[in-house]
């Protein structure tokens, strides 16, 4: 058969581990068979991060912003451990962290849902969307082991000199210390997004933070929320039906858990992180969940939620065959394709990455999964495969 053409590269971000090994086999069995693919190619493995002194990281990010349409692989953040194993020069910033702050964008991170597999949350008949801010906080904080007694400071000096100043803590031992900063800017695209989404996709929107402990930080997000809201979309949201609120983020937990789902939950950095892992989790996998970050501007990078899956990776090394679960790297590529095709006006690039995610969903619902799946059928048979089959019996649904 003929290869669809494309008219525009997708910036393609590699990755690491595990995920890079199959990341390769999704492209030669399921992709490179069917469509004429263009790339603008970077290599985000550890290895040319630690190289370029994280250079490719902030070029990737840039060449996102020039082409519009990103896909990328799960990349390993080091820690001490990591830093000897690959013999860093330093423990590089977290790429994904680095790529939010250029685009400055928001994540918005949705369970890929089958019929067979129920969610062990039995209230929840609809996905639950995680909108996740993507600047700053802890992935752009600063830190420093403190090594005994001394007083630590907040300070901060104003362009004309002035200063604002308060005591943190008087350490009379060691200890650790943090500072993390947002920008009402990057809070109000945050805002944006969220609201653009829900009247898009016609879903309720909540947003949580702890205001009631955090009065300065996290009410700046509540109150730029809120004054958005007011002055740009609840006419919108009212002529749609749909509502928006503000809750507390321990409620807003226990709201989630006696919920149906259907709605988009916007949690800062931090917080968005963690509760989208508990979402996908409890939707079935980490590896049952799609990914985007959505620029304000227009840009879009697609990966999937999760990490480079370490362990299935030294098992691989030493010549044994894993059953990862490779489906929210397909819906990753298969976004992107999606969007390029949106982008290009090319109907059948569009049409291919629909016939994809079917594909990949029929295989499912017949039970033929990897193994993190396979305990979690209801009503059907599951058949674990190794990641190889998988991939094979997806492409004979194609076929």
């Amino acid at each position: 058969m003929e290869k669809i053409q494309m008219k525009n590269p997708i910036v393609e971000l590699d990755g690491d581990e595990m995920t890079r090994v199959i990341w390769k086999w999704i492209k030669d069995e399921l992709i490179l068979p069917y469509v004429d693919l263009k790339v603008e190619y970077y290599d985000l493995g550890l290895p040319a991060r630690d190289e370029t002194d994280d250079r490719i990281t902030v070029d990737a990010a840039n060449a996102i912003k020039q082409y519009g349409v990103g896909v990328k692989c799960a990349t390993i953040t080091p820690n001490e451990k990591r830093m000897e194993e690959y013999k860093l020069k330093k423990m590089w910033k977290s790429p994904n962290a680095t790529i939010r702050a250029i685009l400055d964008g928001t994540v918005f991170r949705t369970p890929i849902l089958i019929e067979s597999i129920k969610p062990v949350v039995r209230t929840w008949k609809k996905p639950i969307t995680i909108a996740r801010h993507a600047y700053g906080d802890v992935y752009k904080g600063t830190e420093f082991r403190i090594p005994g007694k001394g007083k630590a400071e907040l300070l901060f000096t104003a362009e004309d000199g002035s200063e604002m100043r308060d005591t943190i803590y008087d350490f009379e031992s060691p200890g650790v210390l943090q500072g993390i900063y947002n920008k009402d800017s990057s809070i109000s695209s945050f805002a944006h997004s969220c609201f653009r989404y829900a009247l898009n996709s016609k879903q309720n929107l909540w947003f949580s933070a702890k205001d009631t402990i955090s009065k300065k930080y996290d009410g700046t997000f509540r109150v730029i929320f809120e004054k958005i809201y007011e002055d740009n979309y609840r006419r919108n949201f009212e002529d749609e039906g749909i509502t928006y609120f503000y809750t507390l983020i321990d409620d807003a937990v226990a709201r989630v858990m006696r919920s149906e789902g259907g709605f988009i939950w916007a949690c800062k950095n931090y917080d968005g992180d963690v509760m989208s892992d508990m979402i996908s989790t409890a939707f079935g996998s980490l590896a049952m969940m799609t990914s985007v970050l959505v620029s304000p501007d227009g840009n879009y990078e697609f990966e999937a939620a999760h990490g480079t899956v370490t362990r299935h990776y030294y098992r691989y090394l030493n010549g044994e065959e894993t059953s990862t679960n490779p489906t929210a790297m397909i819906f990753a590529w298969t976004g992107a394709l999606a969007k390029r095709g949106e982008m290009d006006n090319i109907p059948e690039l569009q049409e291919f990455a629909k016939k994809l995610e079917k594909a990949t969903l029929d295989t499912l619902e017949e039970g033929i999964c990897t193994k993190d799946l396979a305990d979690l059928y209801e009503g059907v048979t599951s058949h674990p495969v190794s990641t190889k089959n998988f991939l094979r019996e997806i492409q004979r649904q194609l076929m």
